[in-house]
């Protein structure tokens, strides 16, 4: 994995010089544009193809390919491609890899090597990379160490204090209300000028604004322009006065026609400005990915910038000052979930320094900022306004929450959604009447049984999938069943190194299927019939059996649905303990 601003495309390009079929997937055609031209500069070869759109190139040795193309079924089968078509694959912005478009494509291939590109800090590049990188980090380069090496520029940080009190602005599910922030931006000259002020102050000749809304974008360009700063707007509605494309935009910061790019969530990642030396961060920033994101859309190196010059303005808004925290490598979180700010290392050459009135800011933001109910509540919102108004489901939840908020609910039970999600989402009013009923009726004590067994070890997953089957619900599991499940979890990846300790591949490709099917008994079967609150029991001719449910619930699809996702996430979850103990082991 490799961090944002790094020249990541070329390191892919180099590490996979020396396999034959190379498959490059992306959400966006502009990132497969600019990696082809990475891989053709160091492969030296035309030999390349793209797989998105109308073009559906198939005999090539590298191939570009839209994760919204490539992921329908329609050509993941042998017409094609075969499924160890490729050598090497690499997933660029790894952390949209929750995506179902990404998993089927992950599914269906079997490279040699998989290779994850991502910026995130949060705990979102760690969510299903888990199982999708085979448990292994292919790259871990943080942003102190891309620009101790060279990789990076370093950055000029200044945080600037905002005096907008943003304690009078609503939150919206979670965030900031756009309406809101617009009002106070476009009715607080003072605010422009002081923008203005550190702009000019910092003599940047190429520079990024991120803006809170299109009238906010639009009225930095017209503020900046009447105080001969050419400059324009970009965002998804072209029409407005100053707007312009992205690329047209782009195209005039280059050569020099204009100074600034005020944008709106259209250039956070996946597009290279090699010659910015200054962003400025015009609002509140929630999210660390946003963050790291933009900020790196400055460190790209380039003849003649010596560092990037980074403008924070900063109020006193939820997590204010937290992103400095992405700036240095020393983050300690204290029992509470709050994190310290001392002793933090920043990278070689580069300078942070914040106006004073922000100390104070900090202190008393820090002091009274504690992991609530109401946090939790936020944070939900947050992630559901970030899927467009759909109820997240718990791997969603999981895969979106941020690291600090999810941490704290990991060790305090009471707050914990994932120990009742139904009940969480019924607190909250966001059940619909089918999920209800399933919330209300007896058989929602068998899913809270399977969302708070104990999990010390990962085997009792694959038993609770010989009951899913599928979708095809089982009330009654043969031997026959349990093999079946049990091997195909632990043939999986690398789930195979969680049935012994010191097993070797080979030891376990030869263990018997006595071995395996006593296993199962001696452990999961038995402790699930012990501790399942009645709903498992023994059964002649079955390895273990279900009773006191509702056959019409539990063949329905939303009980069916519940199931699954409670599974994805005790898997997922088991394996991020897993992979957090192994690194804390390492230290």
């Amino acid at each position: 994995m490799t961090s944002e601003g790094i020249g990541k495309t070329y390191l892919a390009a180099f590490d996979s010089k020396d396999y034959k079929k190379i498959l490059f997937v992306a959400h966006r055609e502009e990132i497969l544009e600019q990696a082809a031209e990475s891989f053709k500069n160091v492969r030296n070869s035309d030999d390349y193809g793209f797989f998105h759109g109308k073009v559906k190139d198939t005999n090539k040795s590298v191939i570009f390919a839209s994760v919204m193309s490539l992921g329908k079924d329609t050509y993941l089968n042998n017409r094609y491609f075969s499924p160890t078509y490729f050598d090497y694959i690499v997933i660029d912005e790894f952390h949209h890899a929750v995506n179902d478009a990404y998993i089927k494509i992950m599914n269906y291939f079997k490279p040699k090597f998989i290779l994850g590109l991502t910026a995130t800090p949060d705990r979102l590049d760690q969510r299903n990379i888990y199982e999708l990188c085979d448990y292994n980090v292919p790259y871990e380069i943080s942003l102190k160490e891309g620009i101790n090496k060279g990789l990076l520029v370093p950055f000029h940080y200044y945080g600037i204090y905002d005096s907008i009190d943003y304690t009078k602005i609503k939150m919206v599910n979670g965030k900031y209300s756009e309406k809101e922030l617009t009002e106070i931006y476009s009715h607080n000259e003072k605010r422009s000028e002081l923008v203005l002020k550190h702009y000019k102050k910092y003599k940047s000749r190429q520079a990024l604004g991120f803006c809170c809304s299109q009238k906010h974008a639009e009225m930095m360009a017209e503020y900046f322009c009447k105080h001969d700063v050419p400059s324009v707007a970009v965002h998804s509605n072209p029409n407005g006065i100053y707007a312009v494309e992205r690329k047209e935009a782009l195209e005039m910061l280059k050569n020099g026609e204009i100074k600034v790019i005020f944008s709106v969530d259209m250039f956070n990642e996946g597009l290279d400005i090699a010659s910015l030396d200054m962003v400025l961060f015009l609002r509140p920033t929630e999210s660390p990915v946003i963050f790291l994101q933009q900020l790196g859309r400055g460190l790209r190196i380039y003849p003649g910038k010596d560092y990037l010059v980074v403008l924070d303005f900063i109020g006193n808004y939820e997590k204010a000052g937290r992103m400095l925290l992405l700036l240095g490598d020393d983050m300690r979180e204290k029992d509470n979930g709050n994190i310290s700010y001392n002793h933090l290392n920043y990278p070689d050459e580069c300078i942070v320094d914040f106006d004073m009135e922000l100390i104070d800011l900090f202190s008393k933001m820090e002091q009274k900022e504690t992991v609530t109910w109401k946090m939790i509540e936020n944070e939900y919102y947050r992630i559901k306004t970030l899927l467009k108004g759909k109820v997240p489901s718990r791997m969603e939840l999981f895969t979106y929450m941020n690291n600090t908020i999810y941490i704290y609910c990991m060790g305090h039970s009471k707050l914990n959604p994932f120990l009742n999600y139904l009940g969480f989402l019924s607190k909250l009013g966001e059940l619909d009447i089918q999920h209800q009923a399933l919330y209300e009726s007896s058989t929602f004590e068998l899913l809270n049984i399977m969302e708070t067994t104990s999990m010390q070890k990962v085997y009792k997953i694959p038993i609770l999938y010989s009951f899913y089957n599928k979708g095809n619900f089982r009330f009654e599991v043969t031997d026959e069943d349990i093999l079946i499940n049990w091997k195909e979890f632990f043939d999986n990846n690398l789930n195979w190194r969680d049935l012994q300790e010191d097993i070797t591949y080979e030891k376990y490709k030869n263990l018997s299927d006595k071995w395996h099917l006593s296993k199962a008994k001696q452990m999961p079967i038995k402790y699930l019939i012990k501790s399942g609150k009645g709903f498992f029991l023994e059964k002649q001719g079955y390895a273990i059996a279900l009773r006191n449910v509702d056959k019409d619930i539990v063949q329905n699809s939303v009980f069916l649905e519940q199931v699954k996702d409670i599974l994805q996430y005790r898997s997922m979850e088991y394996y991020r303990r897993r992979y957090e103990q192994k690194n804390s082991d390492l230290k």
